[in-house]
This record gives structure tokens, C-alpha cells and sequence, in this order.
């Protein structure tokens, strides 16, 4: 069994995946803002738990410390959905998406590269985009944009570290976790949004940390440098309804 690392673990999606690689039997360390959110998932996965902000300086260094010097991947399942017109986009708004999606991925990496090179049967890290990068939603350009971003550090840190590290990315549509009511709050968006996707719902975590277990673990070994979609069809394709 291996040694995970997961960022955002006490919420959605990560939280998703942490049940996941907890029943099959890997040991996990969770790292997120909410301490008391993190400490009830950490007691019922008995998983370690490490408090980590990842805006503040010098917090994902010493998660990664703290987690130890051999891991057999990482989850950076840390985001945000910042949705304004263009006109209304603050040069602010820029940053902090970049910093919390983007440069967040890229130094909790950087701070865990030499842990996920010891790892004895080689690793994998696990990152999130969006299906708004390729499909150029409205009101997205600021979230798209460091996604986008995040999609680039994917396929960069696949070429630099294979065969040892294997790197992949989810691009999911809207799902239904804490993060996406905040878009889809109410029963009459969140049906306008579902009939969007040819599966006519919005995701559920659990169908994100479906995929997000096989790139993780040694059942997707011959898979790096990709960016999937898990998006009930909404990058791809179109359907009619009546």
C-alpha cells in the first residue's frame, strides 16, 4: 500500500478521494484550512492531518516536511470558481486565482518532488483544470486562465520526471460539492446547469475521485502527462432535448 498526500482533504472532491485510497488500504496524510473539518475526516479515515493554508508563505514547505520523505503521490485538489464578466475582472482576482490554482499545484510539487522520487515503485501526482480551459464559458476568463496554467505545470512535470513520477490532471464540469453550490446554490440553477451535460447532472464528487484513484495508485501506470475529462460529456459533445 502506498502514502498519499492530499490537499484540500476536507471538502469535495479531495475528501472524495480520501475515502477512496482510504478503503483500499493506503495511508494518507490530509492537509486543508478548516481544522475542524480536516479533524473529523482524519479521525474517520484515521489519517494525519496537517492544518496548511496554501496562500500563506512558507505553509506548503512545511506540510511537506511534516509529511515525510517518501510518498507514493499527491493530490492538489485545491480550488476556487471566481465567475465575473471580464469587465468586472480586478487585476486581484488574476492573482489570487493564479496563486491558489496554479503556482499552489506548482509549489506543492516543487516541496514534495524529492518524496515522490524515493517512493520505491515509482509515484504519481494528481492536479485539477476545468472543462472551461477548452471549451471558453463566459464570465470564466480569470479561473480559465489558471487552470489553464495548471494544464501547462501537467504535461511540463510529465516530461521532466518520467518514468519516476507520473502527471495528470481531471478537468471536471460543475459538481455538486461546496465549491460548485456556490454557483449552483438553488434547485432552479442547478437544473439549468445539469441539462447542459449530455448526462443531464451535475457531477458528484465520488465521480471525480473515481478517476482520481486509478491516476493515483499503480492501476493507472501507463497514464501521465494527460488531461482528463470527467464532465458528463460536456467537453465533447451536444444533445438535443425537447
Amino acid at each position: 500500500m502506498g502514502r498519499y498526500l492530499i490537499y484540500g482533504g476536507n471538502g469535495g472532491i479531495g475528501s472524495a478521494i480520501a475515502h477512496r485510497l482510504s478503503k483500499a488500504g493506503h495511508d494518507l496524510v490530509l492537509a486543508g484550512r478548516n481544522t475542524d473539518e480536516l479533524k473529523t475526516l482524519g479521525e474517520a479515515l484515521s489519517a494525519k492531518t496537517i492544518q496548511c493554508d496554501v496562500m500563506e508563505e512558507g505553509s506548503i514547505d512545511a506540510c511537506a516536511q511534516e509529511a515525510g520523505n517518501q510518498l507514493d503521490g499527491l493530490c492538489y485538489a485545491v480550488g476556487s470558481i471566481n465567475l465575473k464578466p471580464f469587465a468586472k475582472v480586478a487585476k486581484d482576482d488574476i492573482l489570487t486565482d493564479f496563486r491558489l490554482n496554479a503556482l499552489g499545484a506548482a509549489q506543492a510539487f516543487q516541496a514534495s518532488a524529492t518524496a515522490l522520487t524515493n517512493a520505491e515503485n515509482g509515484a504519481s501526482a494528481l492536479f485539477f483544470s476545468t472543462v472551461a480551459v477548452d471549451q471558453g464559458f463566459a464570465a470564466h476568463v480569470s479561473i480559465a486562465m489558471a487552470k489553464g496554467a495548471v494544464v501547462g505545470l501537467v504535461r511540463t512535470l510529465a516530461t521532466e520526471y518520467a518514468p519516476k513520477i507520473r502527471v495528470n490532471a481531471i478537468a471536471p464540469s460543475l459538481v455538486d460539492s461546496p465549491l460548485g453550490q456556490t454557483v449552483a446554490g438553488n434547485d432552479k440553477m442547478a437544473d439549468a446547469v445539469a441539462k447542459m451535460h449530455a448526462i443531464p447532472r451535475l457531477g458528484k464528487p465520488d465521480d471525480i475521485a473515481a478517476m482520481g484513484e486509478l491516476l493515483l495508485t499503480d492501476s493507472g501506470s501507463w497514464i501521465t502527462g494527460q488531461v482528463i475529462g470527467v464532465d458528463g460529456g460536456r467537453s465533447a459533445i451536444r444533445v438535443m432535448r425537447s
